[in-house]
């Protein structure tokens, strides 16, 4: 009590199915599990929550809407998750909240966690707005597809317009096919530098089917390893992969992907945003 310094991250995207909820959850597990954080996972998706969901909690006996109602404090509310985690869930049978409460709810726990992650609304509507006026700094979540692109987009563009600083991009659900867009296309589209590259993984959808999140149920997935060093990126931290192919990969490969880079640069306070938008369409 007292001694931490947390700081708030929002996690949105204005389209949903694009891993908001997925990218919460492994990141909170990762903080917690492998670097000894302090995590509090809040779902404000007040009026479809899922997170909740992600992690066994069905219906908790007091909800993040009980607690922007002034029903009950947030310690109340606040539930301690077997994965060494705590979380604020919300309600699956009550809709109506103030939802720009939020950050007066938060700001208290601060000197509690290290880290508080919020998983905000896909719509663009007042519930989103509260996750980035409620956090110290957001993370974008797309995927490789023009249809999301043009959605991050939007959601860059409200979020400068909040002056919520962006740490960057999660660029989710990669398969590596030529059809998709490119971490620099992206990065150029949205004048927002990618600080993951997540690949879609089956095991993600397994691990949700056992409500446990990835990063712990398959750790060394590429996927989860992706989350850990994000997870140590934006502690200032480093994360060394244990398989040993990818020791011996690093040795052989001396070049690092963009996304590498932005994090050795972030750690550095030296990331600096990458160019002004331009269209999304290819040349």
């Amino acid at each position: 009590m007292g001694e931490h310094n947390g700081k708030v991250i929002g996690v949105i995207s204005i389209k949903g199915g694009v891993g908001k909820t997925t990218t919460v959850s492994n990141l909170g597990a990762a903080f917690a599990a492998e670097f000894g954080q302090k995590v509090l996972l809040v779902d404000a998706n007040y009026s479809a929550p899922n997170l909740g969901l992600h992690l066994g909690i069905v219906e908790p006996d007091h909800s993040i809407h009980d607690v922007l109602n002034d029903k009950v404090p947030v310690q109340e509310a606040i539930i301690h998750h077997q994965f060494g985690f705590d979380v604020l869930a919300a309600s699956l049978t009550q809709n109506h909240v103030k939802p720009f409460k939020l950050k007066s709810k938060l700001d208290p726990l601060k000197s509690e966690y290290d880290v508080i992650l919020i998983d905000s609304s896909p719509n663009l509507n007042e519930e989103v707005l509260s996750t980035m006026i409620a956090s110290d700094m957001l993370l974008v979540v797309s995927s490789p597809d023009y249809p999301t692109l043009s959605c991050t987009m939007h959601a860059v563009k409200v979020a400068k317009a909040r002056n919520t600083p962006i740490a960057g991009l999660i660029l989710n659900k990669t398969r590596n096919k030529k059809f998709e867009l490119t971490t620099e296309e992206i990065e150029d589209a949205t004048g927002t530098p990618v600080l993951a590259v997540v690949p879609d993984d089956i095991k993600i959808l397994e691990a949700l089917s056992q409500t446990t999140p990835a990063s712990i149920y398959a750790p060394l997935q590429d996927a989860c390893v992706q989350y850990k060093h994000l997870a140590a990126c934006l502690i200032g931290t480093n994360y060394n992969d244990p398989r040993f192919l990818t020791k011996v990969k690093s040795l052989i490969w001396r070049n690092k992907t963009r996304d590498e880079v932005n994090r050795l640069l972030f750690k550095e306070g030296k990331l600096s945003s990458a160019p002004e938008p331009t269209s999304c369409k290819k040349e």
